[in-house]
């Protein structure tokens, strides 16, 4: 299951009091998480990005008599966080939060056009 949209947050690290804790274990279990921080070269932006879901995926085995899926394994590696597990906002120090619904990098590759070539 694909996560239901994505949190994008620019940002230039401690310019805006971000709680360092929170820089700290951005990346902690991001195999799990799908979180991960892409670096513009052109503007020197770095953005944070947090895949949205509902913190389970429809991984397991197909039982052949029910033909349902069985197993735990929905609960792990499910590539994204709850709403209520996300800190990508605004109150942990990010200037500017954006949902993104299509593809995090095209929004990322617009979000990016809006700011100067960095020197």
């Amino acid at each position: 299951m694909f996560p239901n949209h994505t949190r994008i947050a620019p940002q230039k690290i401690n310019k805006y009091n971000m709680k360092t804790d929170v820089i700290k274990n951005f990346l902690v279990n991001s195999a799990e998480t799908g979180k991960h921080i892409v670096y513009s070269i052109r503007t020197g932006k770095r953005y944070f990005v947090e895949p949205i879901g509902n913190g389970r995926s429809d991984w397991g085995d197909i039982d052949p008599a029910t033909k349902t899926v069985t197993g735990s394994y929905g609960d792990k590696y499910t590539g994204s966080v709850t709403e209520k597990e996300s800190v990508v906002t605004l109150e942990n120090g990010f200037k500017t939060v954006t949902l993104a619904d299509n593809s995090p990098y095209h929004t990322i590759d617009e979000l990016d056009k809006q700011y100067p070539d960095k020197k």
